[in-house]
């Protein structure tokens, strides 16, 4: 069940996605937290964030919108009240991070790189949530630039995350890739609106908010099966994975690891039954490791494709 995704060794290839899973330690008391392939944690930002305006998640049919805006403690407190909990963990530890502008995620990373028991850092260059949230991964110079910086202020590996409300996500890919990126994330959520119609207002304080859940799972499918063709680097594919026949989806279209995100609100166990899924799937189909499954979709001739 290992995998290896820009130099980081995984035991499975289930990690899971940031902003769903706090800084773990909230989630110790459901499951062996060791079980994991990898942890990523919710976003940091340089300041605390106290983040949007409540109501701040609405349920919406086959998926969940949400507007949290990045509520977080800072990188300083992170450093000295989160790590030291995550530091004990076995799991590889990626951290995700998000600045207001390039020269924000240059020292977000440079600060985090200086901090032992770090594998990886991931950009999160598509939060819709923010302001100027999507600039970062909607223009393909912007993505370009901020990937550069961090790429100057850390050896460790760059995991930008990309986000699906763009024309042409593989541009961005590319321009993330030569950049100097070493794996790719993708997709972060979808911006939707739901209103209430009795109030005859919107239902999320923020107006508009993330999409994620079962409902975007096609979509962001589609999107790893274009960049995993595109680019020459891991692909670290999320949304909408709720059961091990959607993780192996994404690993068939092309992903080296799946990111577990909105399950984790439905039920607490998701990623780890997830990993018993997979590996009851490998056993049952003759798979002697999962890096079997990756990239293997066969497109039927005359398809169109």
């Amino acid at each position: 069940m290992a995998v290896e995704v820009a130099g980081i060794r995984m035991q499975n290839p289930v990690m899971t996605a940031s902003g769903t899973f706090g800084y773990a330690e909230e989630f110790e008391k459901y499951f062996d937290l060791n079980r994991l392939g990898a942890i990523v944690v919710k976003t940091i930002t340089r300041l605390p964030r106290a983040g949007n305006p409540p109501p701040r998640i609405v349920e919406t049919p086959a998926g969940m919108l949400n507007a949290i805006g990045l509520h977080n403690v800072g990188i300083e407190v992170f450093i000295r009240d989160k790590l030291p909990y995550l530091r004990r963990l076995s799991p590889p530890l990626i951290v995700n991070v998000a600045g207001e502008s390039v020269e924000d995620f240059r020292e977000l990373t440079k600060r985090i790189s200086d901090q032992e028991g770090v594998a990886g850092i991931e950009l999160n260059v598509s939060c819709p949530n923010v302001a100027g949230g999507l600039d970062f991964s909607s223009d393909a110079h912007l993505a370009y630039r901020v990937v550069k910086a961090a790429r100057e202020a850390t050896p460790l590996p760059l995991i930008p995350k990309l986000s699906p409300n763009v024309t042409d996500v593989v541009t961005i890919a590319r321009a993330a890739a030569e950049a100097g990126a070493d794996a790719i994330s993708l997709i972060n959520t979808l911006v939707g609106m739901a209103v209430d119609v009795r109030t005859r207002r919107p239902k999320i304080g923020n107006v508009t908010g993330g999409l994620s859940g079962p409902a975007i799972r096609p979509i962001a499918v589609r999107m790893v099966w274009q960049v995993a063709r595109a680019v020459r680097l891991p692909i670290i594919g999320m949304g909408g994975i709720v059961t091990a026949e959607d993780a192996l989806e994404f690993l068939i279209a092309g992903a080296t690891a799946v990111a577990v995100g909105t399950a984790n609100f439905i039920d607490p166990e998701a990623p780890v039954k997830i990993i018993e899924g997979l590996e009851q799937y490998c056993t049952a189909n003759g798979i002697q490791n999962v890096r079997q499954l990756i990239g293997c979709l066969e497109i039927p001739s005359g398809s169109g494709e």
